[in-house]
């Protein structure tokens, strides 16, 4: 990492984007992250949603707007000082592939698209890092733009998770177009809300907690509404909200609500926005929440941190991963040092890029057997689907969508795979995995012969001793095989 020590986190939000660059500090009790400078921009992304659900061009081109000023302020920085993430508007979005190509040129960082769940776990850890330390559990609550999630937990631990669709954006757009807020409307969009709190209320209501607290720009714009106009003495409250719902039905429309605090772009959406938090407060019996500084952007910046210092979640989910489905450890292990090894002599690009690479490669081939919890038959076919639609703490969509295709096509016919690899090492990794789960078919450890690959102008070049492969008969004539299966999707892979 640099040596100025900086991190920078940039958060993709249905309503605004937000970059966060914070210091590292180490102090004898470990190391923390203090801001050092930020920018807020309010997209509406969400709102930028047709019927279709694709992105309409207004919105594309104001997003694309922020993240080139965003990257302005970025250039200076290294790959791995910065993480992007953006959440529910592009996980919906059926045009996102197209336009993250065309954002992540604008910002000059890579973006991840990140589940509900992994951006609960993000959020959970920006407050509990933030907050003062409070004993027993904790609930926090995030109203976003399109989203709204849920956790519970202890300490810097999240223990419940969750993610519902519904955020101030999309339920301003919904219930309340042109801003206008009336007692039927109003009453029809808690409704809506309470119906999806319902649907997680009791498993969060039987886990308990001694604190609520909201995060993000619906809570802190609501506690401060409440307290700058005399509704609550401190944060959120039952009695405050109904204040304010009165409030708000007395002007009739957003744009004629006169309140202390209240800031120009909060005022589209702040129907939505109350909506939701009445109906959490209603579902979950809350009386009172506070609102915390830190939300998913600190959360990045010390899942980064983490990363930095080789704390990295991911490696701790592929460990859990490993634990849950049974693999067998001396096989994954045996199976993916030489998958990297045959990547790292044939990769190509830079050094990032070959860097990325192997770290897919590091983290799907340990879990290329997982399938076989569920049935031996077409086991790389669960295996992939295993890795496409879990929850993988720290991991992005994207990453899990690739590790998916990996693992997939280790085993099989590769024309499967046609579309869903975009690049030569992404092909390269397939190659590198299958070969490695070949030469160890007899699931034992084995003299593997020295082994080189190499690129060729028109594939790949897999260099073995002649005598080994005369003495190992069946491996040689799966290997021939290999090489005609390659065939098939366009690619010469010689052995020689």
């Amino acid at each position: 990492m640099s040596a100025t020590r900086l991190l920078a986190a940039v958060d993709l939000g249905s309503n605004s984007f937000r970059l966060l660059i914070g210091r590292v500090v180490d102090t004898p009790g470990g190391s923390q992250v203090y801001p050092l400078d930020s920018l807020k921009e309010t997209v509406r992304l969400a709102s930028g949603l047709t019927k279709e659900k694709r992105l309409d061009a207004a919105s594309q081109q104001r997003a694309l707007a922020v993240l080139q000023r965003f990257g302005e302020r970025l250039r200076s920085f290294a790959p791995d000082q910065v993480r992007a993430v953006a959440t529910n508007t592009l996980r919906v979005a059926k045009n996102a592939p197209d336009f993250l190509r065309t954002a992540e040129a604008a910002l000059g960082f890579p973006i991840e698209v990140i589940a509900g769940r992994e951006e609960a776990r993000l959020i959970y850890s920006g407050v509990s890092h933030t907050f003062p330390p409070t004993p027993g559990q904790m609930l926090v609550v995030d109203i976003g733009g399109g989203s709204t999630e849920f956790i519970i937990g202890q300490g810097h631990e999240p223990k419940l998770m969750e993610s519902l669709f519904m955020g101030c954006v999309t339920y301003s757009l919904q219930f309340f177009p042109g801003g206008e807020i009336d007692r039927y409307t109003l009453k029809q969009a808690e409704l809506a809300a309470q119906k999806e709190v319902e649907v997680i209320a009791r498993d969060y209501i039987a886990t308990g907690w001694s604190l609520a607290v909201g995060s993000s720009g619906t809570a802190k714009a609501l506690g401060e509404i409440l307290q700058e106009n005399g509704l609550s003495e401190h944060g959120i409250t039952r009695e405050g909200l109904d204040k304010l719902r009165e409030v708000l039905l007395r002007a009739g429309n957003a744009s004629r609500v006169r309140l202390e605090a209240l800031k120009a772009d909060r005022v589209p959406v702040i129907p939505g926005g109350f909506a939701i938090m009445s109906a959490v407060f209603s579902v979950l019996g809350l009386e009172h929440m506070d609102v915390a500084e830190g939300a998913l952007r600190q959360g990045v910046l010390y899942d980064l941190l983490g990363r930095s210092q080789r704390q990295d979640m991911r490696d701790v989910t592929i460990e859990q991963f490993t634990q849950r489905y049974g693999v067998d450890r001396p096989q994954a292990k045996r199976v993916t040092q030489l998958a990297v090894q045959l990547l790292e002599q044939a990769a190509s690009g830079s050094e990032e890029e070959r860097a990325a690479i192997a770290k897919i490669v590091g983290w799907a081939a340990p879990l290329h057997e997982i399938g076989l919890s569920i049935s031996h038959s077409a086991y790389h076919k669960h295996s992939a689907y295993i890795l496409s639609n879990a929850d993988m703490p720290g991991f992005s969509k994207m990453d899990q969508i690739k590790m998916a295709a990996l693992v997939l096509g280790h085993n099989g016919k590769l024309t499967k795979l046609s579309g869903q690899l975009t690049g030569p090492n992404d092909w390269l990794a397939v190659l590198c995995l299958r070969l490695a789960v070949l030469l160890y078919r007899r699931r034992a450890e084995m003299q593997v012969p020295d082994l080189a690959l190499e690129a060729t102008a028109k594939g790949y070049a897999l260099h073995a001793d002649a005598k080994w492969l005369a003495a190992n008969p069946l491996t040689e004539f799966s290997l021939r095989q290999e090489c005609l299966e390659w065939g098939k999707v366009g690619l010469t892979v010689e052995l020689v």
